[in-house]
């Protein structure tokens, strides 16, 4: 069974003290955390600007969001629906949403697969303006192979997604939908990700797919390190 282990820090300007990065192996099978605490001036003001942009990452205006009451913990989720490790990933999120009632999903769609990746990234987050995102993006992850603009109608039709409406929604909320993943595309480049997916964890990052065994151990450290923060 796959361990995570710390790899390193990441983003230190960019995202502030705190952020570490967390993946598949390791030689001891544990998860480790590295203090980061700074002394000086320098330090607070980075740890405080991360916290902000880490702020932004973790919450946006249009971005799909499941966000139970009472949550504790943010995952922001890195993906492209062409992407076969984010179509991996996707069923291990689903069930640790089902077992886990205190987690928050965001869904950071990153197209960098082409054209058919954009537009189904763009159809899924007008999907949500009609109550549909959970369906349809649950069929776009489980479509087979290259997506197409057939490919795309057809795992909207699976949904129940109203086309007319979608497309209805797409026109209105273009701007807000361009800019959403104008904002994660420079996330993402924040962070130094160079592909999908990639899950923010509270402030871990995992840079690649995992098992869900992986994934509710690095709930629990962000559990963990949001915990102490509260009483510190």
């Amino acid at each position: 069974m796959k361990k995570l282990a710390l790899v390193g820090m990441l983003g230190a300007v960019a995202l502030g003290a705190g952020v570490v990065a967390v993946r598949a192996g390791g030689d001891d099978g544990r998860a480790h955390a590295q203090s980061t605490a700074g002394s000086t001036d320098t330090d607070s003001q980075a740890s405080a600007e991360g916290a902000r942009i880490r702020h932004e990452i973790q919450n946006d205006p249009v971005a799909p969001t499941v966000a139970p009451q009472g949550y504790d913990v943010t995952i922001v989720f890195f993906s492209d629906y062409q992407c076969p490790y984010c179509r991996k990933v996707h069923p291990v999120l689903e069930d640790l949403m089902r077992e886990d009632k205190k987690v928050k999903l965001v869904h950071r769609d990153w197209p960098i697969f082409g054209a058919a990746s954009t537009e189904a990234a763009k159809a899924a987050i007008a999907s949500k303006y009609q109550g549909k995102h959970a369906a349809f993006n649950d069929a776009l992850m489980r479509s087979q192979g290259k997506l197409s603009s057939e490919s795309i109608r057809a795992a909207a039709d699976r949904a129940g997604v109203d086309w007319a409406r979608l497309q209805g929604d797409l026109a209105a909320h273009r701007t807000e939908i361009d800019q959403t993943l104008s904002r994660s595309s420079r996330y993402a480049a924040m962070m130094g990700l160079s592909g999908t997916p990639a899950m923010l964890v509270g402030n871990y990052l995992i840079p690649g797919a995992v098992d869900l065994s992986n994934m509710r151990e690095a709930v629990a450290m962000a559990r963990s390190q949001g915990q102490q923060a509260q009483t510190q």
